[in-house]
């Protein structure tokens, strides 16, 4: 083999070709220093996009609620007693004679025999007390008409004294002895006729007395008699039954069970008259008025009505409205049905607004994502949000008619103002 001699390479070539390369390195990394994050991608079917009108916007409140009858009759216990039979079912048509319950007490039954004695003792108290005033009448009646005859017969005697006084026929002192007898005789008989009087004018306050007495008690035997009566518990109304149970707890009742006075222990409702009762926040409470249009989405069809009354007070956060229904109601709804009740509140002309995001509250600034031209993409701009709706806001700055936005939750992408759209 022949070596073949190589050409040194020039240093200065080799220099240069090292700087080159440093040179495109650090421009390189540069370049790429500059460049911006790549912009998350979102799928569009992922979001609700809505876009920004001009127009009329209707504010409305909505509320999930219940329906419940406007008649409505919870009957309790008047006294505690033991259940022995269960007479009724619920869902059944009742009238005001339908027994719902059969209950027992000893006690009661005893007591209402007591008081029922003592007043039947109580008006042949008065009976008696009748007939002995009328005899006690009649005695002195004769007694005045004694002491009368007695008074005449003084009378005739006091004209013979008299006489035999003028003849000196008897001495002054046996005069005056027989004088004092005589005037013995009329006060007597004076006396006589002020106690007929007397006991005459006091017979009908006596009795008058009694009587008052008998009444009382023939109110408590009432009474007592009602109670034991309540031991079979009556519907005492028309409609349908409801409930049939033990107080709050709403517990069934079964034969044996003891139940206190006081106790609710059924419901009768009548499905014909039946309100919506919703919940609404409290912070939109406050613009809701009596009388308000109102729907109410019974999930088998819309009813028209209006707000019938308002709760002062507040619970967990929302206030209870009524809702007087206008409408025919479906055939389907019944008491404690699950409906939404919608209020229109105000309407407002001529305003830019858009679908109500996910976040933001009235009169504050939040930022959207606004999409570009081609739909492509979308850029977060910051909008002033005024008065809000069910399902639509007030646009106050930040966007114009026309434009589109992002009403989704974007609070994910917080950390980015654009993002791309497939």
């Amino acid at each position: 083999m022949v070596d073949i001699a190589r050409t040194p390479q020039s240093k200065v070539r080799r220099n240069l070709l090292l700087a080159g390369g440093a040179v495109a390195f650090i421009a390189l990394s540069f370049l790429v220093a500059r460049l911006q994050p790549g912009a998350p991608t979102v799928e569009r079917s992922a979001i609700s996009i809505d876009s920004v009108r001009q127009g009329d916007m209707i504010r409305e409140v909505r509320g999930p609620g219940t329906l419940v009858s406007e008649h409505v009759r919870r009957i309790a216990a008047i006294t505690s007693a033991r259940v022995d039979r269960i007479v009724a079912q619920v869902g059944q048509q009742v009238t005001p004679s339908t027994v719902l319950l059969e209950m027992s007490n000893p006690d009661v039954d005893i007591q209402a025999m007591q008081a029922q004695q003592t007043y039947n003792d109580a008006r042949s108290m008065l009976v008696t007390l009748r007939v002995n005033l009328q005899r006690g009448v009649l005695q002195q009646q004769t007694a005045v008409a004694a002491a009368k005859t007695a008074n005449v017969h003084a009378a005739q005697q006091a004209l013979g004294i008299e006489h035999m006084l003028a003849e000196r026929l008897i001495s002054p002192a046996e005069y005056n002895v027989r004088k004092a007898a005589l005037e013995e005789t009329a006060t007597r008989y004076r006396v006589a006729q002020e106690e007929y009087e007397l006991l005459r004018s006091s017979i009908d306050s006596q009795i008058s007395v009694q009587r008052q007495n008998v009444e009382r008690l023939r109110q408590i035997a009432a009474f007592r008699e009602t109670l034991r009566s309540a031991l079979v518990l009556r519907a005492g109304d028309s409609g349908t039954l409801q409930e049939l149970s033990s107080g709050a707890s709403g517990t069934a009742l079964e034969p044996g069970q003891w139940v206190n006075a006081g106790m609710a222990l059924a419901k009768i409702v009548q499905p014909g008259t039946l309100k919506a009762v919703i919940r609404v926040p409290e912070t939109q409470a406050k613009d809701i008025s009596i009388g308000q249009s109102a729907a109410v989405d019974t999930r088998d069809g819309i009813v028209k009505g209006h707000v019938a009354r308002i709760d002062p007070a507040s619970s967990g956060g929302t206030v209870t409205v009524d809702i007087a229904l206008d409408g025919a109601l479906p055939n389907g709804a019944r008491p404690d049905l699950s409906v939404d009740g919608t209020i229109q509140i105000q309407k407002l002309t001529g305003i830019v607004f858009t679908g109500r995001p996910a976040y933001g509250q009235d009169g504050a600034t939040v930022g959207m994502f606004k999409l570009d031209a081609d739909g492509r993409g979308a850029t977060r701009v910051q909008v002033r949000l005024g008065t809000s709706s069910v399902n639509a806001v007030q646009v106050l700055a930040g966007l114009t008619p026309g434009d589109k936005v992002i009403l989704s939750d974007m609070t994910m992408w917080d950390n980015t103002d654009r993002v791309r759209i497939k």
